[in-house]
């Protein structure tokens, strides 16, 4: 797969997902919400240790420097 995401793209992704597991343990978050946010925080952790988010491909998105 080609890289399309960017160093600031993957922090900000990073970021997101320690700031939802941090609201998940401390309780802030359960239910659905915790869930369906922990999904979303599990895609952002791989897509930015893979450099490559799969939503951007059919659009011709990249937040890569060239």
């Amino acid at each position: 797969m080609k890289k399309n995401m960017g160093t600031i793209d993957r922090a900000v992704r990073t970021l997101l997902a320690i700031l939802v597991g941090i609201l998940y343990f401390t309780g802030t978050i359960s239910g659905t919400t915790a869930l369906i946010l922990g999904i979303i925080a599990v895609v952002f952790l791989l897509t930015s240790l893979v450099s490559t988010c799969p939503l951007y491909m059919p659009f011709g998105l990249s937040t890569k420097k060239k």
